[in-house]
């Protein structure tokens, strides 16, 4: 076989592998793209120990020597939130407290302490520490503060009814002896009694009012109120009740209301107690025939409220001790006109409950402004300030 024979069946070789190369060779597929799943985030999980006393619905803390080592949201919420892992002796600071922990974690058993004083307010709280297997204490604080002033509201209802009502009992039984007695036939003499009668048993019921309204408020005053109010309505509401009266001491309510006077934060039926009280101190105690004058608008980010009379006025003396029970300038001169002395002390006390100022200011021989102030309700456009 010459060369270029063999060189002709190498190529026709050559040529037949590639063509079955070519042919037996398949498309590769583009790779499918990668895709990163992140992993599952990790559950928070709260400690042991908060788990337990989370479910607990009264402020609780958990005490490991000096140190709070969990506080419940109640416990978050009254002491603040660095009491979580912070030491009582700086956090909290009330012997009462860390005497009870100290002493249930030394003697191994259940204290139960009263304190006052922790949070905001003078509320009232029953603690209980209980010492734990692993020497921690758990300390339950119980708000025990409404239950504290229904109990002295009895206690002083009961002491000034007991007080306050002695001289008009007094006084009927006097009235009725007599009527029963010498007077018996004296029909002018029995008219006359039985009218003075009269004016006492609605004194008793007068004041026996007043001191269940005073405790009623003085229950509630740590409950601010939340309602809006428009006391545009209210004045013209106070001025409907007490027109019979003015029209008979020939005296005239005016009112210098602000224009755009905005909504207060109020509760209605006290609102209109305190100005039913302080416009009817006003009739007793002012000139006939002089105007009792209502001024109200905004000053100083809220609504002040002023009633004056025309009158003798207050000597400076007396002004400081005005709000106090049974308080009275002269005593002789309001028991005739059929004052309980409560009056003021019922207005002082709503004023507080609505977180207002009450101020006094009198001179004697020109007459008397009371005023008091009420929180705004939302943000308006101030109204013009009073003149």
């Amino acid at each position: 076989m010459s060369a270029s024979m063999v060189l002709a069946f190498l190529a026709l070789m050559l040529a037949a592998l590639g063509l079955g190369w070519l042919m037996g060779r398949r498309p590769v597929a583009a790779p499918e793209p990668v895709r990163v799943v992140p992993p599952p985030p990790e559950p928070v999980l709260l400690p042991p120990d908060r788990i337990s006393i989370e479910a607990i619905a009264d402020p609780a803390l958990i005490v490991e020597g000096a140190r709070a080592v969990a506080a419940n949201a109640a416990a978050r919420t009254l002491f603040g939130a660095r009491i979580e892992g912070g030491d009582l002796r700086l956090v909290l600071r009330h012997p009462a407290v860390l005497d009870a922990v100290s002493e249930a974690a030394a003697k191994g058993t259940s204290i139960r302490r009263e304190v006052n004083g922790l949070g905001s307010g003078n509320s009232a709280w029953r603690l209980r520490a209980v010492e734990a297997d692993d020497g921690r204490v758990l300390v339950v604080f119980e708000d025990i503060t409404q239950a504290r002033l229904t109990e002295r509201m009895r206690v002083d209802f009961v002491a000034n009814a007991s007080h306050e009502l002695r001289t008009p009992l007094a006084t009927l039984s006097g009235f009725i002896e007599t009527l029963l007695g010498p007077a018996a036939e004296d029909e002018p003499a029995r008219r006359r009694f039985l009218s003075i009668m009269a004016n006492e048993a609605g004194r008793m019921s007068r004041l026996i009012d007043d001191l269940l309204s005073l405790s009623r408020i003085e229950l509630d005053k740590y409950v601010r109120p939340s309602m809006s109010l428009d006391l545009v309505s209210v004045f013209g509401d106070v001025g409907k009740t007490l027109a019979m009266r003015l029209d008979q001491d020939q005296r005239q309510l005016v009112l210098k209301i602000s224009d755009g006077l905005p909504p207060v934060v109020g509760d209605r039926d006290q609102i209109l107690q305190v100005l039913h009280n302080l416009v009817s101190n006003a009739l007793k105690y002012g000139q006939t025939g002089t105007p009792i004058t209502v001024r109200a608008g905004v000053e100083n980010g809220a609504v002040k409220i002023v009633v004056a009379d025309v009158g003798e006025g207050i000597a400076p003396e007396h002004l400081p001790r005005l709000t106090e029970r049974f308080y009275r300038v002269d005593s002789q001169r309001s028991r005739k006109m059929g004052g309980t002395g409560l009056g003021l002390a019922i207005v002082k006390h709503i004023v507080e409950r609505h977180r207002g100022r009450l101020e006094i200011e009198s001179r004697q021989g020109e007459g008397t402004e009371v005023s008091f102030t009420l929180p705004i309700a939302r943000a308006e456009a101030p109204a013009p300030a009073l003149s």
